[in-house]
């Protein structure tokens, strides 16, 4: 899943308007306004002391790796304005001084590329203001902003887990060695806790990236589609001709489900409403728009939650970019959840390509109805999505969605009407027919499997955030583990139906054997006879194998 993919259909669609008003604008900055050539000069002068410190240790084939580190270091030191205005000026300026140090040779290539560099660090869609340095900036100079961009990449990609999790959220992704049950290892990502913990005390809060409510629970007006807080009103707030019919406890809920998925998906109104190259929408277009959305809807059935959670994911994605794009500026911010690293560091996507998820046959119908709500909502945002992306998203929520319950849960889930092997399953110490509903956090998926865990996810503000409470006292670099399936041993239960009950759950579910120390015990004192010793099927993307491998980063943004 290539995030070149993903963004160069957002840069196709506003490129030549992009080129056009970056040529006009920097003409009449330079004939008009005193100070933008003021500053000019004055970067000109800075660049001129750069080029003649660096000249002497440029060899034929360009600087080498390490004078780019270092002058990658200095650009990322530098202070990037904080408002849109500024930081359009600071784009404009550093342009155009990389266009004039360009046109004074090769040894001025170097400080050129900086400038050039420099404006790339602020502008909204990177991608897109690659595609047009390709056209219009001297090879010799693009190829040292391309270098310079693959370095930024690999100390990113190598520092990810420095700036995952938040310090304060008690906790960091630990690499580790674990035995799987077919009696191999694996390597796998773990989290440990980064202090002590006293019994029954909060490590931390998650609010979910996504979530979604039981389908038989979506259209009643019981809970919020977005907080999934019970409702206690009779008047709920809704958007009209909702063809989800989903309800929310405060206007707050509604604008942000709005922001981040709903208009898109199920919503009429433009997806880049700031955006003034797309036109307004017909009511043919709206009737399309509305028909791609009722088909995506009736494809849910009574027991479907994964579909929608995977097009929630792809709908923050794309409202993330077309954000960027809608505010015509180069200061808009992007959409984040509560446990990552600040916007600017690391994207959406970021955090999620390094989860484990589960590889499902592709549904090629699934693929196509999400692809037509996007199609009808912006032709080309339908490349968003493909076969091999979608399948991989939703192996991904299969395997990490934790299911969110209130109160030791619900006791009214109708029967379902799939095979037990066909149901969806979410962690949850509970069970998944107790559940209200369900979400992707970020932190939180990477909690490993026990049956007798040190840490349980408790809802005690009623609604999808999430509180991670120790089971136990827990010393610093201790592994923090949850149950995903009911562990408790039933009243009309042996020890060796429980234990079977849960292996069985978590083979249907996760496709592991459970090796904790409950499970090998109580294998070891009742019959275990006929069990398979299963290996963990779960996959990492084969991206996250090489940063491993290689701790080198791929091609910045793919084939440009």
């Amino acid at each position: 899943m290539s995030r070149a993919t993903t963004f160069v259909t957002i840069a196709a669609v506003t490129a030549l308007t992009v080129v056009v008003g970056y040529a006009a604008y920097f003409d009449y900055k330079r004939r008009n306004d005193a100070s933008f050539r003021k500053r000019l000069r004055k970067e000109q002068k800075k660049a001129h002391r750069t080029a003649t410190a660096t000249k002497a240790s440029e060899g034929a084939e360009g600087p080498s790796k390490e004078v780019l580190r270092e002058a990658l270091e200095k650009v990322k030191n530098e202070k990037v304005p904080d408002s849109p205005e500024e930081k359009e000026q600071y784009f404009m300026q550093n342009v155009s001084v990389g266009e004039q140090l360009c046109a004074q040779g090769e040894t001025f290539y170097l400080p050129a590329a900086l400038s050039f560099y420099r404006a790339l660090r602020v502008y909204p869609s990177p991608v897109e203001l690659i595609m047009i340095y390709q056209k219009t900036v001297p090879e010799p100079v693009f190829k040292i902003v391309m270098e310079m961009t693959s370095l930024d990449m690999q100390d990113r990609i190598e520092g990810y887990y420095d700036h995952f999790p938040r310090a304060e959220m008690n906790v960091s992704v630990t690499a580790a060695t674990v035995k799987t049950g077919d009696n191999q290892t694996m390597k796998k990502n773990i989290l440990t806790v980064t202090k002590d913990i006293k019994a029954g005390e909060v490590i931390y809060k998650e609010d979910p990236i996504i979530a979604a409510l039981d389908r038989d629970l979506e259209s009643t007006g019981s809970y919020c589609s977005h907080c999934l807080r019970r409702i206690d009103t009779e008047m709920p707030l809704r958007f009209p001709d909702d063809p989800l019919n989903t309800a929310y406890c405060s206007e707050t809920c509604q604008t942000k489900a709005s922001t981040e998925s709903q208009n898109l998906l199920f919503g009429l109104d433009s997806p880049v409403p700031n955006l003034p190259a797309i036109p307004p929408i017909s009511d043919v277009a709206k009737d399309d728009r509305r028909e791609a959305q009722q088909r995506l809807v009736a494809s849910l059935g009574s027991d479907k939650v994964t579909p929608l959670l995977v097009a929630r994911f792809i709908g923050r994605q794309v409202t993330a970019e077309t954000v960027k794009l809608g505010t015509g500026s180069v200061g808009s911010t992007s959409i984040t959840a509560s446990g990552g690293a600040t916007s600017e560091e690391y994207s959406l996507y970021d955090h999620i390509e390094r989860l484990r998820y589960l590889d499902l046959s592709t549904q090629h119908e699934e693929v196509q109805l999400i692809s037509q709500v996007l199609e009808t909502a912006m032709p080309g945002l339908e490349q968003f999505v493909n076969d091999e992306r979608y399948t991989t998203l939703k192996g991904k929520m299969a395997y990490n969605v934790i299911g969110v319950c209130f109160d030791g849960g619900r006791s009214d889930k109708p029967p379902p009407t799939l095979r037990p092997e066909d149901l969806e399953k979410t962690r949850t110490p509970y069970g998944t027919d107790r559940q209200i509903g369900c979400g992707l956090y970020q932190v939180s998926s990477y909690l490993s499997h026990s049956c007798s865990p040190a840490v349980r996810p408790s809802f005690p503000e009623g609604t999808s955030t999430l509180h991670l409470i120790a089971n136990h006292a827990l010393t610093k670099g201790e592994e923090l583990t949850m149950a995903y399936v009911d562990v408790t041993q039933g009243s009309h239960e042996s020890v060796h139906e429980c234990r079977l009950r849960r292996r069985k759950e978590l083979a249907r579910g996760w496709r592991f054997a459970c090796t904790c120390q409950r499970c090998i015990l109580e294998g070891q004192q009742g019959s275990s006879t006929g069990e398979k010793n299963a290996a963990d099927e779960s996959k990492v993307e084969d991206v996250v194998h090489r940063y491993d491998k290689n701790k080198q980063a791929p091609p910045p943004y793919g084939d440009i």
